[in-house]
């Protein structure tokens, strides 16, 4: 199977309805990353067929449970390679993205990113999570990238607008106590994903 009949085959068993053309971009944002990976460690995962499986697929997994206005803002923070905040972008084109992560090298493949895939909804903010002050904030802000959901809901509920969502992806379900916990179901994935939902003020 090739990378893009990979994509093609978990964006249906997902459900998923993509705006034309998406697909093509996907795969461009693999090849860009693969590009970048010879000189940046932006990924342990190499294969094209795996970053498919273990980066899109799993990104787009959690697209029809997040619950955003059909034109709201979301923040993606420790977004690194800009998972999975690139794929949630090209995926809902109507939400407004901003891509956070704090090393310098990350962030210059993620500014690449937006210019040639030509992102019009994403934006990059460079710095730490702790000292970010967004104005307006967000309805949800995600990451896959904390260890931790209290560290994740700690570091980042200033950044959530009033009755906005903490959603954190993990690979075995947390303690979540007053989170709402999510199943995910990865095409061509042989892993637990979980997406949880928090409220930000608590």
């Amino acid at each position: 199977m090739t990378p893009q009949e990979a994509l093609h085959r978990g964006v249906t068993e997902l459900g998923l309805e993509l705006p034309q053309g998406t697909e093509v971009l996907l795969m461009r944002y693999v090849a860009l990353l693969e590009k970048w990976n010879r000189t940046y460690n932006l990924t342990a995962i190499r294969k094209p067929t795996e970053v498919v499986s273990h980066h899109l697929l799993d990104s787009l997994a959690v697209v029809a449970h997040l619950p955003i206005p059909p034109e709201g803002a979301l923040a993606d923070v420790g977004a690194g390679a800009g998972l999975p905040g690139v794929p949630i972008a090209l995926a809902r084109p109507q939400w407004r993205v901003t891509l956070n992560d704090a090393s310098e090298k990350r962030l210059a493949f993620l500014r690449q990113a937006v210019i040639e895939l030509e992102l019009s909804n994403v934006a990059v903010q460079g710095g730490r999570v702790e000292q970010w002050t967004p104005q307006p904030k967000f309805a949800l802000v995600i990451s896959r990238a904390f260890a931790r959901l209290d560290e994740f809901r700690a570091r980042c509920a200033h950044l959530v607008a009033p009755g906005g969502v903490l959603a954190a992806m993990t690979g075995a379900a947390p303690q979540a106590g007053d989170c709402r916990v999510i199943v995910l179901h990865v095409p061509l994935l042989d892993a637990q994903r979980h997406l949880v939902l928090c409220p930000a003020g608590s």
